[in-house]
């Protein structure tokens, strides 16, 4: 039977020998919906700019595709159903039962307060994602669906945004690394005001199998060490030239060159999460498919967990 302990992002990167920033007031941290999205010490939310480069930075960056090219998997909806809606629930929205198909053992009991129309990601995933006025709970669910306003996933967790806590050692999440989804995205508010102050979440085909904190989880059984962990963190190198880009798109990179970008499930290579949201402009975005995956290192970011 696993043991079971609680612990926080900022505790886990202290043990590795990673700097945590200090001296950060919780208001300096991303907001939504009138909440912190999470301490300003949070993992998500730590400057990673002068972390020090992962010794199997090129082995991991050489597996993910050198030739590779970011790929914006958002947009306005205007020509697709891109990126993960984000659903703000009132504070008095009650709490409902969910019924989990796949991994119940390792999700989060007690109620889930999604509104019943709240809005499910296109495609495969079918994720929701919930953020619950004045309670600062983050409900997040994946494979979501809705019969009669009830809901069954195949598996869900609750955060509180409050708070630094991780999920328990080994448990998934909405998503394959264990992680939170909603503080990862790209978002047009921040994006068009010119600065995101977190970290992105990314998707790789292939990933080993190991996680590295924040991640909680992975979701492979590929022992090639090579491939990135889940919760590996890529930052944008400082030399990359940031001179011809422009709107969201050069706030989106100057975010990746500060807070860097997460491993967070298997997909398609360098692809970047946002909010889907009528609000992004199509046009600038594209500019993200110019920069190369040799743009890119790995930061140095603790021990690896293989069990």
């Amino acid at each position: 039977m696993r043991t079971l302990i609680a612990v926080t992002a900022a505790a886990l990167l202290a043990a590795a020998g990673v700097g945590v920033a200090s001296g950060a007031s919780p208001s300096a941290g991303p907001r939504i919906a009138g909440c912190p999205v999470f301490p300003a010490d949070n993992a998500w939310n730590r400057d990673v700019s002068r972390d020090p480069v992962d010794p199997r930075s090129a082995s991991y960056l050489q597996s993910i595709g050198l030739g590779g090219h970011l790929h914006p998997d958002f947009g306005s909806g205007r020509y697709g159903n891109y990126g993960i809606p984000i659903t703000i629930a009132a504070a008095t929205q009650p709490g409902r039962a969910v019924h989990f198909t796949a991994y119940g053992d390792e999700s989060d009991r007690g109620g889930y307060a999604i509104p019943a129309r709240a809005r499910v990601e296109g495609g495969s995933d079918r994720h929701v994602l919930v953020v619950q006025r004045r309670s600062c709970k983050l409900y997040e669910l994946y494979d979501a669906r809705r019969s009669g306003g009830r809901w069954s996933a195949g598996s869900g967790a609750i955060f509180d945004l409050r708070s630094d806590r991780l999920r328990h050692a080994g448990w998934t999440s909405a998503d394959a690394a264990g992680l939170p989804i909603m503080p990862g995205l790209a978002r047009p508010d921040e994006a068009s005001a010119g600065a995101i102050r977190h970290a992105l979440r990314f998707t790789v085909s292939r990933t080993q199998q190991a996680y590295v904190a924040p991640a909680r989880h992975f979701a492979s059984g590929d022992t090639n060490p090579d491939l990135p962990p889940m919760g590996l963190r890529l930052r944008l190198k400082a030399a990359f030239d940031l001179r011809g880009y422009h709107g969201q798109s050069l706030a989106i990179l100057r975010a990746l060159r500060t807070y860097g970008m997460i491993v967070a499930d298997n997909g398609s290579d360098w692809y970047i999460s946002g909010a889907a949201d009528r609000r992004w402009n199509d046009a600038d975005i594209e500019q993200l498919k110019k920069v190369p995956g040799s743009a890119f290192e790995a930061v140095r970011s603790g021990p690896l967990v293989r069990r």
